[in-house]
């Protein structure tokens, strides 16, 4: 395990967290934060959403940086409202709010959301209408899927993702200066970024191992060219973890 030196690239924020897991379990880590947060501008048709909420049969929160901007916004509890997330991390910040959340007890992709028995149940009833709380685009295998079982689908973007402003060949310089012999990504537009923020030295960063959240994100990394993706089937501490311990550095 202490063999790895990974480079983490999730927000700042949560990049610490996930360090501090990695470092209990004997791993090196550094962090290059990818995705730099910006909540959108609080709109008229924003706030009638939260405000309607209750026409929804199911209310799908898709990240943390979702979650904390939907609590903040919300103008009361809805405790009577079936409340999902895609993982534990997104549902403890809604149920810090009071909020009653279902989310998959194994993964935490779309994939393993789709397949849970109370969101089926949720959306089984007639006219079934879902509300995705999420940043500026993504979850659309979520979307299609739901509208496949015959439930119409909203969206409410409430934050937009972007790549930070960083020196040419600063990634490089990174993997040299600290020995890293892995790296971590925990979407498919964090991928996007590494790939464009690599540059002219992508040849060389695509022979690292890439730990990636979901076998989309595998799809994503292989056909751009890394030479070894290991699908975590999840994006938390522990799903990384797992997938350290069962490979080789």
């Amino acid at each position: 395990m202490s063999g790895w030196r990974v480079l983490l690239t999730r927000p700042a924020e949560e990049s610490k967290a996930l360090a501090s897991s990695l470092s209990e379990a004997g791993i090196f880590s550094s962090s290059l934060p990818l995705l730099e947060i910006e909540p959108l501008p609080v709109t008229a048709q924003q706030q009638a959403v939260f405000h309607d909420l209750g026409r929804y049969c199911a209310v799908i929160v898709v990240s943390k940086p979702a979650a904390r901007l939907a609590v903040q916004r919300l103008d009361q509890a809805w405790p009577s409202l079936q409340w999902f997330s895609v993982g534990a991390a997104t549902a403890q910040v809604l149920a810090d709010k009071g909020l009653d959340v279902k989310y998959p007890p194994t993964g935490d992709d779309s994939e393993a959301l789709l397949q849970l028995p109370a969101l089926r149940e949720a959306i089984a009833r007639p006219d079934a209408r879902v509300l995705i709380l999420r940043g500026e685009g993504g979850r659309e295998l979520l979307a299609q899927r739901l509208g496949e079982r015959g439930a119409s689908v909203d969206y409410l973007e409430l934050y937009r993702r972007f790549l930070p402003a960083y020196d040419d060949r600063v990634l490089m310089r990174r993997i040299q200066l600290e020995r890293l012999n892995g790296l971590v990504v925990s979407s498919g537009q964090g991928f996007s970024h590494l790939h464009a923020l690599a540059g002219a030295d992508w040849p060389a960063v695509a022979q690292l191992p890439l730990f990636v959240p979901s076998p989309r994100v595998a799809e994503m990394a292989r056909a751009a060219g890394a030479e070894k993706v290991v699908d975590c089937r999840g994006a938390s501490a522990a799903a990384l973890l797992v997938a350290l311990r069962s490979t080789a550095p």
